[in-house]
Order: structure tokens, then C-alpha cells, then sequence
């Protein structure tokens, strides 16, 4: 039951603002509930942990859904059924935010289902609720019994005037040229998304360690909160560890190793190396079949298929560890084969192909008038956009078949990366409203990127006298103790066995934009 009299704590921010962190008032039937306020602006967020998973679950269902409510800023919503329906794209970018954020510090095999919800239950025009969507969701985790390796935060860091300003009001930020989201423990930067004018990679550096040293703080106020909760959120729940059979990891070993730097060392194309693969986990299973029999992998399918998947990572990333060669046959810093192709599409105002490796997107642009321009309708925002970028990703891209069901968060979060690198080159005062869409047609990696090239050179063809033209491509890292190997242009594959994915785009004279997702603990600065 809720109590009037919630337990709270608050902390201030750089300029002296403060921050007030309550819980045990509202939605005490969940497993953690909070309520961040900063001035007028209150953000609710709550989260619920299911006791066990569901049998034969394979991957971690998280949810993060962010949601502003109208009535928050005194509006009554402006469509047809006059309530809050689905999320807008801009509240997909802070589930996201959120999301990549708290999502690696669960325990390793988690899979219980998790759910996290955000509201805007309060705000005022120039506080930006973004910057704390991600202090309220960790907040509520840090408070509740469930198993989280936080507490996270997240800021904005803007510089204006030559000043690095925390989560600055949103009439101060229109006059910032670089403009980024940095979401962090105590100890390590785990995100960072933001876009930028052009600005150097120490710029961005310095920015980064001015946003951490703030979430120290914010860090330390959920600590300070969930002593005063007690046991409820100091003593987590008991997750049973993953099940372990070392003599059948040891036997998967010996099947596979081999077979798998083999077929990795052969510098396949992406489907003729995933097939190889597969039929080596096919036949490793059908070896323990015969020596182990059908009651033994009954027992332990889940366990030899888990040990398939870790064995296979471990030797691809010793190989590039070891060897300085990737999959496709690369050295680290090498860039695949590139060609690019204007004026593809006649009846368009401008396209461009731009064809990376396997990685292919074919960007259409269209100049209409100010009738053209997008209305976005948020709680504390109404304006129009000139500047529209949709990025499609159909299936057949990856050769999969898959319902077209519209855009997914993936698809949303990928045009806006790609949106805010070009919009840094726009002119000013041009008259057009300004649509490209991005069709991927082929992708094994960076596609995203990809939109960003083929976009710019839409532009150029369409006849915008953009400033500079803009480029864009995702870095990768692996480490393992005191080795590591920065890897130029990843592939997807090495995106997913990676610990770090970097997008980061720009022009002669620096950065426009970056997205920079950490997977390991204590990645130095330099």
C-alpha cells in the first residue's frame, strides 16, 4: 500500500538545480516504483521482474516503453480518439536510450521477462525529460529486489558558448554545437548518442568525462535511497546460476573448434559462412546424439547449444586477436570495396546507391513546400520538420522472410542517427521541406552508415548546397585481458561478438554525429 509520506533523497545538479528522488508513495504493488522530479517535470517509472522464466525462453525479454502523457503539460491529445495511443518516434528514441543502457548490466542468462515503463505524468516547456528517463528506470531498479548490475544514469551534455552545460534547458540548447546523451555506472561509460556541428573527436571526449563526473552523483543518490528502503531493494532475490556439464563442454570442444576457425579462416561470403557453420553445429549435435543418446540431450539440449554459441564467439575473436584477420578476410583497418552510383532514379528529385561489401542502400529524395513539412505533435512540443529521413529494412536484405508490419525501433532509431549527421550540412535558409527514405537492400553491417553516405550524395544530386559532404561508418572492438583490436567497418557478425559498436559520422572538418554502445567494464578514455 502506497504511504503518504514517501522516502525520498535528492541530489543537485551542476548549476545548482535540484533533483528529487521518491519511492513507496505510488505503485507499491510493483517490484519498483519511483518518481523523479526537477522542477515542475515528474517522471514515473516502474518496473516488474517475472519470478521465473518462461520454459525454453533463449534470449532476455526486456521492454522499455517510455510514454508522455498529455495531460502532463495541461493538453488534451490531438487525434481522433483524443487519448494517448501508440509511441511517437520520439518516444521510441528514449525507449531505446533506456534500453541500450540498462539492458547489458543484468546478470549473464537472465531470461526472466522485464518491464519497464516510463511516464510523463508532469513537465514544463523547457525542461527536457530525456535526460531523465534513464536516472527513473535505473532508480526503480536500484530500489526493487530484482538482480541489476547498476546503478546507470544518463545526461545531456551541450556545449554553449564554449561551456560544457548538464542537461541545459531547452531554449539554452539551441544555441549548442555539440549536443550528446551519456548514460553511465559509477565506474564505466556504457552509451553515447548525440549529434554535433562539426566538431573534433576531443571535443567529444571532454564532453563525455564532463557527463560521467555528473552521473557519479546521480549514481550515488540511488545508493543513498535504497539504504533508506532497506532490505527490499539491499537484498536481491536468489537467481539460480546457468546449469554447467564441463565434460560436455569439453566434448563440444574438441568437435567444433577446428572446424569453426576453419570455416572462419576460409573468408566466406556472409550466407555461404553461416551455412558452414550451421552444418557444424548440425553435426556436432548429431555426434552426441549417437555417444550420448536421447535421454542425455533431452536433458541438456539448451546446455550444448549455449556451449555452441560461447565456443563459436571465443574462436572467431581469438582469431582476430591473434591473427589480425576478421571473417571476410580483412585486416583490422581495412574498409570493404565501395562503389557508388548518382542519379540512379530519373522521376527522383536526387538518389544515390552507395555500396559497401555486402552492406547496399538506395537513398530517393523529394523537395516539396512548406505545405510538405511533418507537424510533430509531443506533449511539451509543436512544430513543424522540414528535414524528414525514413529508413526502410526489409527482410529480403538479410534473406529472410518476415511480415512488413511498418517500422520497428530499430528502423526509427537508425533514420534518426542518420537524419542528425546530414542535418548538420543543411543550409540554413533553404525553402524546400526536404524528404529522403533509405531503402536497405543488401546489409552485413552498417547500414545505418551506409544511409548516412548515400544520403549525402542524394543531396548533392538533388542540388543542396549542403556544406560539406558527410560520411559515416561503425568502428568495433575486442578485447580480451591486456589484448584488444580496433576493427574498421564491421561486419554484423562482428558486431554481435564485439564489445563495443561505434557509429560515428562526419565530414573533412569533424563530427556531426555518434552512437557508441560498451558491452565491457573499465574501457579507458584514450
Amino acid at each position: 500500500m502506497g504511504q503518504k509520506i514517501p522516502i525520498s533523497t535528492s541530489f543537485n545538479l551542476p548549476d545548482g538545480r535540484e533533483v528529487t528522488i521518491e519511492t513507496g508513495k505510488l505503485a507499491t504493488q510493483a517490484d519498483g516504483s519511483v518518481v523523479v522530479r526537477l522542477g515542475n517535470t515528474m517522471l514515473f517509472a516502474s518496473v516488474v521482474s517475472a519470478k521465473e522464466a518462461r520454459e525454453g525462453q533463449s534470449f532476455f525479454p526486456l521492454s522499455v516503453d517510455y510514454q508522455e502523457k498529455f495531460a502532463a503539460a495541461g493538453r488534451i491529445p490531438g487525434n481522433f480518439f483524443k487519448r494517448e495511443a501508440r509511441l511517437s518516434d520520439y518516444e521510441v528514441l528514449i525507449c531505446r536510450l533506456v534500453d541500450r543502457a540498462i539492458r547489458p548490466l543484468f546478470p549473464d542468462g537472465y531470461m526472466n521477462e522485464t518491464q519497464v515503463i516510463i511516464n510523463l505524468i508532469s513537465g514544463d516547456e523547457e525542461t527536457m525529460p530525456d535526460a531523465l528517463a534513464a536516472l527513473a528506470a535505473s532508480a526503480a531498479l536500484s530500489v526493487s529486489n530484482i538482480n541489476f548490475g547498476g546503478p546507470i544514469s544518463e545526461v545531456r551534455v551541450a556545449r554553449i558558448d564554449g561551456e560544457y552545460v548538464i542537461n541545459p534547458t531547452r531554449s539554452a540548447i539551441a544555441n549548442a554545437d555539440l549536443d550528446i546523451i551519456v548514460a553511465a555506472t559509477m565506474d564505466d561509460v556504457m552509451m553515447v548518442e548525440g549529434e554535433m556541428k562539426e566538431v573534433q573527436e576531443k571535443d567529444l571526449v571532454d564532453a563525455i568525462k564532463v557527463g560521467h563526473e555528473a552521473i557519479k552523483v546521480q549514481c550515488q543518490a540511488q545508493l543513498d535511497l535504497a539504504e533508506k528502503v532497506g532490505e527490499k531493494a539491499t537484498v536481491k532475490r536468489e537467481i539460480e546460476p546457468l546449469p554447467e556439464n564441463e565434460e560436455l563442454k569439453a566434448r563440444i570442444k574438441e568437435l567444433v573448434s577446428d572446424k569453426i576457425l576453419e570455416v572462419s579462416k576460409a573468408f566466406l561470403p556472409k550466407h555461404e559462412r553461416k551455412d558452414r557453420l550451421s552444418e557444424i553445429k548440425d553435426a556436432a549435435l548429431e555426434t552426441l546424439l549417437e555417444e550420448k543418446g536421447e535421454e542425455y540431450m533431452e536433458e541438456n539440449d539448451a546446455i550444448a547449444a549455449r556451449y555452441l554459441d560461447k565456443i563459436k564467439k571465443d574462436v572467431i575473436r581469438n582469431m582476430v586477436l591473434d591473427d589480425s584477420i576478421r571473417l571476410d578476410g580483412r585486416k583490422l583497418d581495412e574498409v570493404r570495396p565501395i562503389w557508388t552510383e548518382i542519379d540512379y532514379l530519373p522521376a527522383a528529385h536526387g538518389s544515390a546507391i552507395f555500396n559497401r561489401g555486402e552492406t547496399q542502400a538506395i537513398t530517393s529524395l523529394t523537395l516539396g513546400t512548406k505545405l510538405d513539412s511533418q507537424m510533430i505533435d509531443n506533449a511539451l512540443e509543436n512544430y513543424y520538420e522540414k528535414f524528414i529521413l525514413h529508413y526502410n529494412f526489409p527482410a529480403f536484405s538479410v534473406g529472410e522472410v518476415r511480415p512488413m508490419r511498418g517500422p520497428g525501433r530499430r528502423e526509427v532509431g537508425h533514420a534518426n542517427l542518420a537524419g542528425r549527421s546530414l542535418k548538420q550540412v543543411l543550409p540554413e535558409d533553404t525553402p524546400y521541406t526536404i524528404r529522403i527514405v533509405s531503402d536497405i537492400l543488401e546489409s552485413n553491417g552498417s547500414s545505418s552508415m551506409a544511409t548516412v553516405c548515400a544520403g549525402s550524395l542524394a543531396l548533392m544530386d538533388a542540388g543542396i548546397q549542403i556544406k560539406s559532404a558527410v560520411s559515416g561508418i561503425a568502428m568495433g572492438m575486442i578485447a580480451e585481458g591486456d589484448r584488444s583490436a580496433i576493427l574498421t567497418d564491421i561486419l554484423g557478425g562482428e558486431g554481435a561478438l564485439g564489445d563495443m559498436d561505434f557509429k560515428v559520422t562526419g565530414t573533412a572538418n569533424g563530427h556531426t554525429a555518434c552512437q557508441v554502445d560498451i558491452k565491457i567494464d573499465a574501457l579507458p578514455y584514450e
